[in-house]
């Protein structure tokens, strides 16, 4: 029996990132807090492999209060001092600063984080067929990281906006012969 084709940037080695190229990514996610993970989630993995991310996401969902928006927005300078030592995920200090800072920032958005992010939705984005088919960045991904610095929100260039986008299935990028494409 072949092995069914999946994206290429998942690899085949490592159980945990083809798990989730097969059960999340591109699955749509909606709530508040779902997304405000995937943001913060996303400004941490920048300049760092996703894998590492993967890796220490059940201690940043423990370290962020299971990345509850109140709760996050309400840190204080000494969550700051406790993140900073938290082995468990990645200590940098503008990452966790702009992680409180977007936690705030969502609590002031009329509608939500959710309905923001979902409104740069592009459902008839193309089928890539192979990786190079795939863009770093888009017109929506750019004006998704231009309305989200307008409300306030760190770390969310259009590349990690454009990630973001992937990763909750505001566009399905996996490859057209992709076994997770149809999921």
């Amino acid at each position: 029996m072949t092995e069914p084709i999946r994206c290429t940037w998942a690899g085949m080695a490592d159980p945990m990132y083809l798990a989730y190229h097969d059960e999340e990514w591109g699955r749509p996610v909606r709530g508040d807090d779902a997304v405000f993970e995937r943001v913060s989630l996303e400004a941490f993995q920048s300049g760092l492999s996703w894998l590492t991310i993967l890796r220490k996401r059940e201690n940043f969902r423990a370290a962020f209060d299971r990345f509850s928006i109140p709760k996050v927005a309400a840190y204080t300078e000494q969550d700051v001092e406790r993140l900073l030592g938290d082995a468990g995920i990645i200590r940098n200090r503008a990452k966790i600063e702009a992680a409180i800072a977007n936690a705030r920032a969502a609590l002031d958005l009329p509608g939500g984080l959710s309905e923001l992010v979902w409104r740069h939705a592009d459902p008839d984005a193309p089928v890539p067929r192979t990786m190079a088919d795939v863009p770093a960045v888009t017109p929506g991904s750019k004006a998704l990281a231009k309305e989200l610095k307008k409300r306030g929100f760190r770390f969310v260039g259009p590349t990690t906006a454009y990630a973001l986008m992937q990763a909750i299935g505001l566009v399905n990028d996996h490859l057209e012969e992709c076994v997770a494409r149809s999921r």
